[in-house]
């Protein structure tokens, strides 16, 4: 088999169609010694440096903000990403996810935002796209943190949709320049940056990005805004007129903007999931401290019930973010694995791959991102009134998180991207729905060893993945293409898609990794709570689509073959007693234990 062969097999949704409960994923409990070593120097790094300095990082600091770049590129973490030609450490995206997700535990999402800009959109399209030139040039002081990187997509008539962007840029008479015209709006660390990977239309029509510094003739930088949160992070305008930019500062090649914007995004995506989790967990672990402390009616609010209730939930969901976050990373890198890196093309065809998951990037990103915003919330909440004050931890998270549903493309877009994608895999026949969904008929004959871990749980997940491919075909025979215009039919498949995607990686990361311990029975719990929770979801939204696909009284025989499937979707769980039990344990813990 040859590696296009393997690289198709290796690509996104395809755990739509297998009903492999054996199957090995990636995971925290994978990490390798260097993994772990890299995540207890990371994490040491945010608790001295960023945790203790979070409220002046959010007095709009500049000086603080860019000292802490350069300490962490003294330590080789913001060269991750880039070749070791180049000064950078080469490392694979696992240990750029567990960096990420330190970097959000540090508590500044303004630092985050500098940061993750820094490593993410700013330097991914010359390391991916630039001349061996470009890159020599740019990297270095990008690498070490003593240059700052911003990237510009988004205009004021331009956001989601980005590649209706108005920017345009024209080749000069004499042939040495491009001149750009055009503004870019909501561009993090625009006013402090001094390399920007700024995308335009050559001639009207060619979607193309340039590299341009900060000082070009004809190029200013707007105001900073003033902003709900993220208060210690730059956002900038950028504007444009007839901004001079040396034909050498083109990246890659005439009409490759799409392929520039979209491979940076994916990753950011992703990186964006780690750092909700980072936060999510941070959050967790302050409440648990809050209610050791705080006393109501004269008892601890870790005594009561529902406090310890919602203390429960949130440590769920952060675990299954967590699971679905390394899951899809550890595929994304398994598939780079089988990439030559010595070859020429090698940073592009890791683009290239990265596209291939990109159903399960913005899976990590809406998921994540949902999850720090119960997250806060919930956490806010226990602390009650003085949540609302600004001296107490959970005010200025609640501000700042609310971004991440809208940056890397908003949840919205991210939801059409599923569905799109999976549509896209279907009718390119990487996914074949016909076929996996001739096992409709057999569901009831797979009985499976009773005595398995899960199996419950797994005979349910099975049952939804057969239900959500049945809805899935009946909307593509009903809408066809005209299927992504059904923009609320087609959200809601792609939220049964994440309940499956999620689900399914808790319960392999238990099996793979349950032993006789009290906190591997805590985690079976979890997945035991969480798959009952989502089965209920599914079924829900599973009803919702088959009443929009049939309008009239859904034929019997598909009535039945439905009813068939919710019937094993449905499990027996007292998830009360069981969140009481798992409550019980995570306020013994300091910090969240997971």
């Amino acid at each position: 088999m040859n590696i296009q062969d393997i690289l198709k097999m290796k690509t996104g949704g395809r755990w739509l169609i297998s009903s492999n409960s054996k199957e090995k994923i990636f995971c925290r409990e994978s990490f390798t010694d260097e993994h772990k070593e890299i995540e207890k120097m990371v994490f040491k790094f945010t608790k001295d440096r960023i945790y203790p300095n979070v409220q002046q990082l959010d007095t709009f600091d500049q000086e603080l903000s860019q000292t802490l770049l350069k300490e962490m590129g003294s330590l080789g973490l913001l060269g991750i990403d880039t070749p070791e030609k180049y000064g950078g450490t080469e490392l694979d995206k696992i240990t750029a996810i567990i960096v990420a997700e330190a970097v959000g535990h540090g508590g500044s999402a303004s630092f985050g935002c500098t940061f993750g800009v820094q490593t993410g959109i700013g330097t991914l399209g010359i390391v991916f796209f630039g001349s061996d030139k470009q890159k020599e040039k740019y990297l270095p002081g990008l690498i070490t943190g003593e240059k700052i990187a911003a990237y510009g997509l988004t205009e004021p008539s331009a956001g989601s949709d980005a590649l209706s962007a108005k920017t345009s840029a024209i080749l000069s008479e004499d042939g040495k320049n491009y001149i750009l015209n055009g503004e870019k709006q909501f561009i993090s660390n625009g006013g402090w940056a001094d390399t920007y990977t700024i995308l335009a239309q050559i001639d009207g029509s060619k979607f193309s990005g340039f590299i341009v510094e900060r000082d070009t003739e004809g190029f200013t930088i707007g105001p900073e805004e003033k902003k709900m949160g993220m208060k210690g992070s730059s956002t900038t305008s950028l504007k444009f007129t007839n901004a001079v930019i040396p034909i050498e500062n083109l990246l890659s090649n005439i009409g490759d903007g799409a392929s520039i914007a979209f491979s940076a995004l994916n990753i950011g995506r992703y990186k964006l999931g780690a750092s909700s989790v980072g936060g999510s967990k941070l959050a967790i672990t302050e409440s648990i401290k809050y209610a050791h402390e705080r006393k109501q009616f004269g008892q601890n609010l870790a005594k009561f019930d529902s406090i310890s209730g919602k203390i429960t939930d949130s440590t769920i969901r952060t675990y299954l973010a967590d699971t679905m976050l390394y899951r899809t990373v550890g595929m994304i890198q398994d598939a780079i694995d089988d990439l030559d890196p010595n070859g020429v093309d090698y940073y592009s065809k890791i683009s290239e791959v990265t596209e291939r998951f990109a159903v399960e990037a913005s899976m990590v990103k809406v998921y994540g991102s949902e999850t720090s915003s119960l997250i806060v919330d919930t956490c806010l909440q226990i602390f009650g009134g003085y949540g609302f004050i600004e001296d107490y931890p959970m005010a200025m998270p609640y501000r700042d998180d609310r971004i991440n549903q809208i940056w890397e493309g908003t949840n919205e877009i991210n939801r059409a991207i599923i569905t799109g994608y999976m549509m896209k895999k279907v009718l390119m026949e990487e996914i074949s729905l016909r076929e996996y969904l001739k096992k409709a008929t057999q569901i009831k004959a797979q009985s499976g060893d009773d005595s398995e871990l899960l199996m419950n749980e797994i005979k349910a997940l099975d049952a939804s993945k057969l239900l959500s491919a049945h809805i899935f075909q009946e909307a593509l025979c009903e809408y066809g293409q005209d299927l992504k215009h059904e923009q609320q039919l087609s959200e809601k498949i792609a939220d049964i898609f994440i309940e499956i995607f999620t689900i399914e990686s808790a319960i392999l990361r238990v099996k793979q990794t349950f032993d006789s311990s009290e906190k591997s029975n805590m985690v079976l719990i979890m997945a035991q709570v969480a798959t009952y929770e989502s089965m209920i979801k599914i079924r829900s939204l599973g009803e919702v689509c088959l009443r929009k696909i049939f309008p009239n009284p859904i034929p019997k025989k598909e009535s039945e073959k439905i009813n068939d499937l919710k019937s094993i979707m449905f499990l027996d769980t007292d998830i009360i007693s069981l969140k009481q039990t798992l409550g019980e344990f995570i306020l013994k813990q300091p910090i969240f234990p997971f």
